[in-house]
């Protein structure tokens, strides 16, 4: 599931509202011991550019 996100989500980076959309899909997919592996992945790769995204996905997470 990890590398699905890995190749979908950058693909949607250039929409905020469609990197939202696609990243909660990646979570509801993911397996409980992968959740914290996107987390540390969508931070390092996305997060200069949609911090506020990632930190009210992430929240709403419990990994």
């Amino acid at each position: 599931m990890i590398e699905y996100a890995k190749t979908i989500l950058p693909r949607f980076s250039y929409s905020e509202s469609l990197f939202k959309k696609e990243l909660m899909k990646c979570l509801r997919w993911a397996k409980p011991h992968e959740i914290n592996e996107l987390k540390t992945w969508c931070i390092l790769a996305f997060y200069h550019q949609y911090p506020q995204v990632l930190d009210d996905v992430f929240t709403h997470v419990a990994a």
